[in-house]
């Protein structure tokens, strides 16, 4: 009965996760409670894959903060995986990955992701999905992923 209650990890206790992505426009690193500012500022900008605005932002900042402490939870018990995208010098967060468990049997992961206005605009978007899909087939364990609205 107890090992029901445990939320299943997306991935084995052996498997090192990726703590960064690096790249030369871009780094993910796990998305935490002291990003709260500066992720606010992000989701009120952020946009759907097709550059539209994306009318999710409609959550406060005390609402963000406790999103965040939970998917540092997840993160952290090996349940789900969110990453912000910042600038490499960390001045701006312009986006989010998630790696989450699957809505369905056919797949072993769910992966999501989004950019805020301007980094779409500069063209980010391209590169971040380019990049996140190479480091899922080469960094995750994963054989079997799920692309959310991509």
């Amino acid at each position: 009965m107890a090992a029901e209650r445990i939320p299943r990890r997306l991935v084995p206790d052996d498997f090192s996760v990726p703590e960064t992505l690096e790249h030369e426009r871009f780094r993910l690193r796990m998305l935490s409670v002291t990003d709260v500012a500066k992720d606010f500022a992000a989701i009120n900008q952020r946009v759907l894959p097709d550059g539209t605005p994306d009318p999710w932002s409609e959550t406060t900042f005390l609402e963000n903060l406790a999103d965040l402490g939970w998917h540092e939870v997840e993160f952290r018990i090996r349940r789900s995986f969110a990453y912000t995208v910042v600038r490499p010098d960390e001045s701006e967060v312009i986006g989010c990955v998630y790696l989450d468990p699957p809505r369905d049997d056919e797949h072993d992961v769910e992966v999501k992701l989004w950019v805020t206005r301007r980094a779409w605009d500069e063209g980010i978007d391209g590169d971040l999905e380019s990049a996140v899909r190479d480091w899922v087939e080469r960094a995750w364990p994963f054989e079997r992923p799920l692309w959310r609205d991509r």
